[in-house]
């Protein structure tokens, strides 16, 4: 008896150590995804700008450059770019100090010669959820299409969407050739908080994310598990066009390439 008992209280001793390990390997920094519109004619000067001397700053004032990107079909010329930081008040600290750069001022100044490069920026602040992979700087060799996407829920139905990502979908996007990145919901604040999952998905090219897709998509095992998780949750964990896609490039500059 004390044998199966000392048996026990071992197993669940390391069960316990092992899930405090999780939790301690859990990403809990702050990301804010960040895109820019860039003016008519201008986005290869705020690349150009970025590459020079915008990302050095960033890392030179704590922020975490994790990667730049341009859409496929870039008609909006936009430039996204992910950031991460230990919480809020180091971010806005590490913002603050970019901004009264002398370094920075003189570089912009420059760029912005003949006029401003930029003629909007959007910023999004963002947790890591507890099943993201997230982003390493060696994340595969020679040049990939990243996928970003965005899935908005019906109001209550957002735990309900990591459950599935978290038991089955990030398995079968693995089984399917689809590499898992960085996985995320708004910040405690931000726009529709509760309700939107926002990750990144890295594919070889766009032949092989059509296959993949198209794989995925047929596979029993996501049929049923997506059957069981509506059925559970009564009804569709997405709203009527609640799925938006956006396939990427790395940036020259990009650290995940």
């Amino acid at each position: 008896m004390t044998k199966y008992l000392t048996t026990a209280l071992l197993v669940a001793g390391l069960s316990i150590a092992s899930a405090s390990a999780v939790d301690k390997a859990r990403d809990s920094r702050l990301y804010e995804l960040r895109t820019y519109h860039a003016e008519p004619g201008k986005l290869d000067a705020l690349l150009a700008r970025f590459r020079d001397h915008t990302t050095k700053l960033f890392e030179k004032h704590g922020m975490a450059n994790i990667g730049y990107w341009v859409p496929v079909e870039n008609k909006d010329n936009l430039l996204i770019y992910l950031l991460a930081y230990p919480d809020r008040a180091a971010r806005d600290a590490s913002w603050k100090n970019f901004l009264a750069d002398e370094a920075w001022k003189k570089a912009a100044a420059a760029s912005e010669a003949d006029g401003r490069l930029v003629s909007k920026a959007d910023q999004l602040f963002l947790t890591a959820t507890d099943f993201s992979p997230g982003f390493t700087a060696a994340g595969g060799t020679g040049e990939r299409l990243f996928e970003m996407r965005t899935y908005t829920t019906p109001a209550g139905r957002l735990p309900a969407l990591h459950s599935r990502f978290r038991d089955h979908t990030l398995g079968l996007f693995s089984n399917h050739g689809i590499t898992n990145l960085g996985y995320y919901q708004p910040a405690a604040g931000q726009p529709a908080a509760d309700e939107t999952l926002l990750y990144f998905l890295a594919h070889k090219d766009a032949a092989a994310a059509q296959k993949s897709w198209d794989a995925f998509r047929a596979d029993p095992g996501w049929v049923a598990a997506k059957k069981a998780s509506e059925d559970a949750a009564g009804g569709s964990l997405t709203v009527l066009d609640g799925v938006k896609s956006v396939f990427l490039k790395a940036t020259d500059f990009s650290p995940v390439k």
